[in-house]
């Protein structure tokens, strides 16, 4: 342990007594032989998301095909009825990707999960703020109309940020943090990205 004088030892004291966090140069005094490079960001913690929700099935898109002799993969569909066998496998889930990994990090399906080996490939595509906003030119005859992303399009398939670098990185460390627990130690993940956020993602992964 460094040598602290009597105000820091007073200081860290106050702070103790006022449960309250010590600040960094405190920690770093501290335990000055564990000091490493770390990424700080304005908002850090390191709470992450534990929801956990029900998966509601809305709709079933796995009907049997036409073509009774078209063989279906035995380990992911009843080979009678076409259904998909339970699991946690071959499953479109819509809602906040964070509340969904966290479910699967947290919730019953975490047992199956694990019993297969864990996740084993994961690809992400996080807005990187091109600006686009996926609007269209669609020439009807003689005319150009322009389509603008409707209310959902615009949530879902929009690529602008614009609330800051701060809150981009506490939003992707969150979920990369979800994401590694789920996978597997021979796992990759995989992340789109493009210049405007490759060096703060790059970063967060280290």
């Amino acid at each position: 342990m460094a040598r602290l004088t009597e105000q820091e030892k007073q200081d860290i004291i106050r702070y103790l007594e006022a449960d309250k966090p010590l600040p960094d140069k405190y920690r770093f005094l501290l335990f000055e032989e564990k000091r490493e490079v770390e990424l700080v960001w304005n908002g850090k913690t390191n709470e992450v998301c534990n929801v956990v929700l029900p998966f509601q099935t809305i709709e079933h898109v796995d009907e049997p095909r036409a073509d009774k002799d078209v063989k279906l993969q035995v380990d992911l569909f009843d080979p009678i009825t076409g259904r998909q066998l339970k699991g946690w496998t071959n499953k479109l889930i819509w809602g906040d990707n964070k509340l969904i990994l966290s479910s699967l990090k947290n919730g019953p399906l975490r047992e199956e999960i694990q019993k297969q080996g864990g996740i084993k490939l994961i690809y992400i595509d996080p807005p990187f703020d091109v600006g686009a906003d996926f609007s269209m030119d669609i020439e009807i005859g003689g005319d150009t109309f322009t389509k603008k992303p409707n209310v959902l399009e615009e949530l879902a398939y929009r690529d602008t940020w614009g609330k800051g670098a701060d809150s981009f990185i506490a939003m992707i460390y969150e979920r990369l943090v979800l994401m590694r627990d789920l996978l597997a130690d021979d796992g990759s993940i995989y992340v789109h990205c493009d210049w405007r956020v490759n060096s703060h993602i790059r970063m967060v992964l280290d």
